[in-house]
């Protein structure tokens, strides 16, 4: 098949396992790219998923899909990095980290010699130290290498608690934020539901007019941070929600909607927090990151954003990044 590489706007996905193939799936339903280029190590695998992905070329909106390597890439205005070892059973996270970053260290050179103007969207766990080592290894601008941070993990938050208060979930505004992993924390002096403070609508929402107890709301975040270990417990991945996820920042970017979604950036002063990749809410657009928007948050809240920061430093010095 002849490339056309003329077709804008074009996406490349850096990986053809679960991720980066429910992502090009949804990406392709929601007719956002009229070129898309999947590339992986395993090409025997990569051009069964591009062929059965293309059968369905009568259905959707024209776009060419190419399974190809790193020349193929060129002319993408966004790289999406799904690449990278899982974690095994009983291996540190440290472990992890350090495969990935070394991973990281071979394919981001690749990305930039062939699309040195694309924004990067990293999506490998673990996900703030993988967008920093992106960062460093691409010397791109900041703003230009996003990763996926905690907006999946924002999209259970809302998700449970309009279950909770049997609301449209379109109409929570809430956010999970800091690390994607085990220290990140929601916020919930600012979560709003209808442009209502929670905290206001709790006393009136006519689940619970009583309002919630401290133990309930708990209860929420636990089930929220606890989601992808019970998932994986059950089919062995996600991957659904991740992929949903990665279009909606795909399409804040390419449509250059200046939409406010909780990435991983880097941050250069918050909190005295500095020269770091966490989630904060951050406007997005065809540039990548247009400003972090840095939210009142109370005493408790600005102390857990702080021990996410640590903690992913942590994991970035052991590293070596």
């Amino acid at each position: 098949m002849e490339v056309l590489s003329n077709f804008k706007p074009k996406v490349a996905i850096i990986g053809c396992g679960n991720v980066g193939m429910r992502y090009a799936y949804a990406l392709i339903m929601q007719g956002l790219a009229r070129s898309i280029v999947i590339t992986d190590i395993d090409s025997q695998r990569l051009e069964g998923e591009v062929m059965d992905l293309s059968h369905g070329a009568p259905y959707i909106s024209p776009v060419e899909i190419i399974a190809g390597g790193y020349p193929e890439i060129e002319g993408s205005d966004l790289v999406v990095i799904t690449a990278g070892k899982k974690q095994k059973p009983g291996q540190a996270r440290i472990e992890l980290a350090k495969d990935n970053v070394e991973i990281y260290r071979q394919i981001i050179p690749q990305i930039i010699k062939y699309a040195p103007s694309a924004i990067l969207l990293v999506v490998t766990n673990p996900v703030d130290v993988l967008s920093f080592a992106a960062y460093k290894f691409s010397s791109k601008p900041a703003n230009e290498v996003i990763g996926s941070g905690t907006v999946l993990d924002t999209a259970r938050f809302r998700f449970l608690l309009a279950k909770h208060c049997k609301i449209d979930p379109r109409n929570v505004h809430a956010y999970i934020l800091g690390e994607h992993g085990d220290s990140e924390f929601a916020v919930w002096s600012n979560a709003m539901i209808g442009g209502v403070l929670f905290k206001s609508y709790c006393s009136v929402c006519s689940n619970n007019p009583q309002g919630c107890h401290e133990e309930e709301l708990e209860k929420i975040f636990t089930e929220v941070k606890d989601s992808a270990y019970k998932i994986i417990e059950r089919k062995a991945e996600t991957s659904y929600g991740i992929g949903l996820s990665l279009v909606r920042i795909t399409q804040a970017i390419l449509h250059d909607e200046n939409a406010v979604l909780p990435v991983s950036s880097l941050i250069g002063d918050y909190l005295g927090i500095q020269d770091t990749y966490l989630s904060l809410p951050a406007i997005l657009n065809r540039n990548g990151v247009r400003e972090i928007l840095k939210l009142e948050l109370s005493a408790q809240e600005e102390r857990q954003l702080n021990n996410s920061a640590e903690a992913i430093k942590e994991v970035i010095k052991k590293t070596g990044l």
